[in-house]
């Protein structure tokens, strides 16, 4: 029996003249994330879009997991197709969710009729079909308000499609309608989530870590990169740079008040950072800060660290706490990753008493004693990267 998979659009319908944009780029993220399971035909039409696997030997399983995590997408099920006959409809359902109706209790059928050319009404095909399964499975009662299976018949221009209840999406809209911007990520819990966050937007990531050898190690940055595996995942492919940030680091050590290490650190990280993204053409840095859950992360040391930059700094996880956060990283599947003991470069030469209210002319006069413009460019020269993908 030949299945597809429906992919049900969100807040895109919504879109008005940019709808077919937003569905132009959808449909080429879903053959991108595909492409290595096999050949697929991906249309719209009627807000769905149909998977259509072109490989007979295609895993369905694997095609919807893949599927479920493509932002753009609200719902999705995977189908049969029957021909657009009653008899061909009522016979494929009871064969394709026998499994589902052979261990439920309560049933019932809803119907939508796209094609007004067939001959029964919506009403008309819902009875028609639950009247045949009953008859196929005694033990079945109808529960129209709370029933254990739904079986669900779209009768449309190309055929009659049979489902059970469609599963949950990704939600968001499609990654590549956004923009493009930088995260700042490190190995902690935060920063991947609020990656997560902005990709469910429609933002297009290009990841920057900073990185501190010989104080870091080589795992501690493949720590890095399979966090960012698991943001592909919904994400998509991104390019990640590595600035080596030792020399600043100790500079700040050597020559600056210990207590404004921090924010310092910061300030450093945000100018680089605006440089690469500028290379990337980014219009936006990401960053993923709380309000006041560290000594760098309070008001007054995030505005310190913004007056070091021209561009938008977006900050989705600012106002929720670290229950909500470490939800958020179970769910993507970076939270184990995340608490792997290894070093972070945000935990090098991390000041005994940080100041939590710092001011931009103190940070100011302590970094005329260093050669900021010598040491960002240093780091700029020295930038590698790979590809997330």
């Amino acid at each position: 029996m030949k299945e597809v998979i429906l992919v049900k659009l969100g807040e895109m319908v919504l879109k008005g003249q940019n709808k077919n944009a937003f569905e132009t780029i959808l449909i080429k993220n879903i053959r991108r994330r595909l492409q290595s399971l096999g050949e697929f035909k991906v249309e719209a039409a009627q807000s769905t879009i149909y998977i259509t696997p072109m490989d007979d030997f295609c895993d369905i399983d694997e095609i919807e997991e893949k599927v479920g995590k493509i932002f753009g997408i609200v719902a999705y099920t995977r189908a049969c197709i029957a021909e657009k006959e009653l008899g061909k409809i009522q016979e494929a359902a009871a064969e394709y969710l026998e499994n589902e109706l052979l261990t439920a209790k309560t049933f019932k059928v809803e119907s939508k009729r796209s094609d007004k050319k067939f001959a029964y009404s919506s009403p008309e095909i819902s009875r028609e079909v639950g009247g045949y399964l009953l008859s196929k499975f005694h033990h079945l009662k109808v529960d129209v308000h709370n029933p254990d299976v739904t079986v669900r018949v779209e009768v449309r221009e190309k055929g009659a499609y049979i489902h059970p209840n469609p599963k949950e999406g990704a939600g968001g809209i499609p990654v590549g309608t956004g923009g493009k911007a930088a995260i700042l990520i490190s190995g902690g819990i935060d920063s991947p989530v609020a990656a997560y966050m902005l990709a469910r937007r429609g933002v297009q990531l290009t990841a920057i870590h900073f990185a501190s050898p010989p104080y870091t190690s080589e795992r501690a940055h493949d720590k890095v990169v399979r966090l960012l595996d698991k943001v592909h995942d919904y994400a998509g492919r991104m390019k990640m740079y590595t600035v080596e940030f030792t020399k600043i680091q100790e500079q700040i050590r050597d020559n600056c008040p210990e207590e404004l290490a921090t924010v310092l650190m910061r300030r450093f990280m945000m100018k680089v950072a605006q440089r690469v993204a500028e290379m990337e053409e980014c219009k936006a840095l990401i960053t993923g800060e709380s309000l006041g859950q560290v000594a760098s992360q309070t008001l007054h040391a995030i505005a310190c660290t913004d007056a070091v930059v021209t561009m938008p700094v977006f900050r989705p996880l600012i106002g929720t706490d670290k229950a909500e956060i470490v939800k958020l990283a179970r769910k993507i599947g970076t939270f184990d990753i995340s608490i792997e003991p290894f070093e972070d470069c945000c935990t090098v030469f991390t000041p005994r008493h940080p100041r939590t209210k710092p001011t931009v002319h103190v940070l100011e006069a302590a970094e005329r004693k260093l050669d900021v413009e010598g040491l960002i460019n240093e780091c700029l020269e020295n930038l590698n990267y790979i590809w997330i993908e």
